[in-house]
């Protein structure tokens, strides 16, 4: 069966080149049958309030960091989407005196600047290690952060970043939310060009991406304006540099965060129902942690809203 144009840009892949019967189910699901569909390596969990959801996702950088030892140093690899938690673990660090000498953090992604050829300086405003800093590492007391050595976040020339993830630092966890294109950090369907002019690539060939500068879909660009620019398109660059699948496989976790301000009810819906059910499509990256042993997706229960039509 020929795979379906995009109904957002006919040069991409995305989630709306799916088959008819996957979209009509996935509208169907109830908060209850979302919850449900937790498996052996799928968990799903609902929380009933943001100060708990928020809470919950800075623990887990905590439980994370606290297994970190000088002979076996853990790290963890975060996000920016949700933001929320970021001053909230700094305030956990703080008053538990956990000190992060061994610890490290790897950041998800940052933007990338064609015209510079290099990453997004911090004094972007929209710089993901700026708010990594200001809203966490910075709120730290001196005596408890993680070295400056042991912040490692993407640049332009990858070299780095991907070194340290085989520097024998296990990463515990990888946490993140999901965008409207639902894709993990910077992980987007790829254009529909040259070799997957006519198929998107299979799950083999995605789980080969590592750390790379990318291309962003244009509904990554508008989300991105939508929450974090004011709605100024105009603003977002176009290019990223993200952390890949090879990765997000080095991770013994991976919990993903659905507070319900970065996707709709129906992109919350249709990643679990994938995953659950172990459909692989990477027209929907998120799909491919269907064949990852240890996810974890965590929702609002206010947030999930509904697939219902209602006119506005």
């Amino acid at each position: 069966m020929p795979h379906k144009t995009s109904s957002i840009s006919a040069d991409w892949w995305d989630y709306t080149t799916l088959d008819s019967d996957i979209i009509e189910a996935v509208a169907r699901l109830t908060p209850k049958e979302l919850e449900r569909l937790s498996r052996p390596g799928f968990k799903v969990s609902l929380y009933d309030s943001l100060a708990d959801f928020y809470m919950a996702e800075a623990l887990e950088y905590i439980t994370a960091w606290r297994q970190s030892t000088a002979d076996n140093p853990v790290g963890v690899c975060g996000p920016i989407g949700p933001t929320e938690h970021l001053p909230l673990v700094a305030r956990l660090v703080n008053t538990l005196g956990l000190k992060l000498g061994s610890a490290h953090f790897w950041g998800m992604d940052e933007w990338y600047d064609p015209a510079t050829g290099l990453e997004v300086p911090v004094t972007h405003p929209l710089s993901f290690e700026r708010a990594d800093r200001e809203l966490c590492f910075n709120k730290i007391e001196k005596p408890l952060r993680i070295p400056d050595a042991q912040l490692h976040f993407p640049k332009a020339d990858t070299s780095a970043y991907k070194a340290s993830w085989k520097s024998g630092v296990r990463c515990a966890l990888m946490q993140g939310g999901q965008g409207d294109v639902k894709h993990w950090a910077f992980n987007d369907p790829l254009p529909r060009k040259g070799k997957f002019k006519d198929a998107p690539p299979s799950g083999a060939e995605f789980r080969k991406l590592a750390t790379r500068i990318v291309d962003l879909h244009p509904l990554t660009i508008a989300q991105n304006a939508r929450t974090s620019g004011g709605g100024n398109i105009a603003m977002v660059p176009t290019k990223a540099i993200t952390v890949g699948p090879v990765e997000t496989w080095m991770a013994e976790k991976v919990s993903i965060w659905h507070a319900g301000n970065h996707d709709n009810p129906f992109g919350q819906r249709l990643t679990a129902y994938m995953i659950s059910k172990g459909i692989v499509n990477t027209a929907v990256p998120m799909s491919l942690l269907a064949d990852h042993p240890n996810v974890h997706f965590h929702y609002f229960r206010g947030g999930i809203g509904t697939c219902a039509v209602e006119m506005h």
